[in-house]
């Protein structure tokens, strides 16, 4: 976290956003490849493009850069409504590069839900009760923050597997308020896949990625592997900025994803 002034007045700017290393590949359900190319290796591309000899160049040294391979979803990354389904209240879903800036940037509220267990997962009850908790009411386009704290795992074997996703009555509610940003800090909004797929077998498939699915009927965004939520030093009174890279007609894009606290004088 770090201080910066910003529109005339001080905050302290919170990073959420998780980062990618080749480290975190052998364990990612969706990996990545990160190469990458020193100073000294690109001398000699820009002697094949340019004929520009090395001895030109400061120090002998180029420039330095990456190749990256990976999924939209790979990292903090925000799902578009055509993640979820092709349509959307019945009309085309919106593509990353569609979604409105007015639900990318807006007030934060992060709710503490970090007893909701993995299987049951959280609950209209359960979100409803953490804003009496804190004292707040939600506000159209406010972007709400789920705290799990499986983020302190991420990197680790069965990430994906570990975290209290929502469940559709409880997103239900959030976007009939006019909420459409949500964010989690865990792999998924979603309950994990194993416990999903054990309720399908069971003759429950309408639990299987009902949070998600629940996109193909009315349009809200989310947010997934979001990080440092226990670094906001209040659960509402803060802004939060979570801009995807635009990428023609893609169900979602990486993300920078921070939050602004205002500096009280």
């Amino acid at each position: 976290m770090s201080a910066v002034a910003f529109a005339g007045r001080d905050y302290l700017a919170i990073d959420l956003s998780q980062t990618l290393s080749n480290e975190l590949a052998a364990v990612e359900v969706l990996p990545h490849e990160i190469e990458y190319f020193s100073h000294r290796e690109t001398v000699g591309v820009a002697q094949r493009a340019w004929g520009i000899d090395p001895e030109d160049w400061r120090d002998g040294l180029a420039w330095a850069h990456e190749r990256v391979t990976l999924s939209t979803h790979s990292g903090t990354h925000v799902d578009a409504p055509y993640h979820y389904h092709p349509t959307s209240g019945g009309r085309p879903a919106r593509t990353v590069e569609q979604l409105p800036l007015e639900w990318l940037i807006g007030d934060g509220v992060v709710l503490d839900l970090r007893h909701c267990d993995r299987e049951t997962g959280i609950t209209e009850a359960d979100v409803r009760a953490e804003l009496a908790r804190i004292g707040y009411e939600l506000q159209p386009l406010d972007v709400v923050l789920i705290r799990t704290d499986v983020s302190e795992h991420y990197g680790q074997p069965g990430y994906d597997l570990m975290h209290p996703g929502l469940r559709v009555d409880a997103t239900a509610w959030l976007v009939g308020r006019g909420v459409r940003l949500i964010g989690i800090d865990a792999w998924g909004l979603d309950r994990p896949f194993d416990v999903m797929a054990d309720e399908a077998r069971a003759g429950h498939p309408e639990q299987l990625w009902e949070t998600h699915k629940f996109g193909a009927d009315h349009e809200y965004c989310q947010i997934e592997k979001l990080c440092n939520l226990a670094a906001l030093p209040k659960p509402f009174g803060f802004h939060v900025l979570a801009l995807p890279i635009t990428i023609a007609g893609a169900g979602g894009g990486w993300a920078r994803v921070v939050a602004l606290v205002p500096v009280e004088d």
